[in-house]
């Protein structure tokens, strides 16, 4: 689920309880507010957070296999 969308479905759940009482002002507020908020916060998806791990595994395996080779190599005096 995007943050757009996270964002729309807070904001419908907000809109139907403030349609039964005289809210129509604060559910503006309480919408602008919120995106606000989001926008802010500079929050991801959980697709763009996995996409992140996994690369960040994949330079972690680098890492060791090129440490790996290094240690690996004759070590030249000084």
């Amino acid at each position: 689920m995007d943050r757009l969308s996270i964002l729309q479905d807070v904001q419908q759940r907000l809109a139907e309880l403030f349609r039964s009482s005289p809210a129509a002002d604060l559910e503006r507020n309480v919408k602008a507010l919120m995106g606000q908020t989001f926008q802010r916060l500079d929050l991801v998806t959980r697709e763009e957070f996995d996409i992140q791990v996994e690369l960040v595994d994949r330079l972690r395996r680098r890492v060791q296999a090129l440490e790996a080779r290094l240690s690996e190599q004759p070590q030249r005096p000084d």
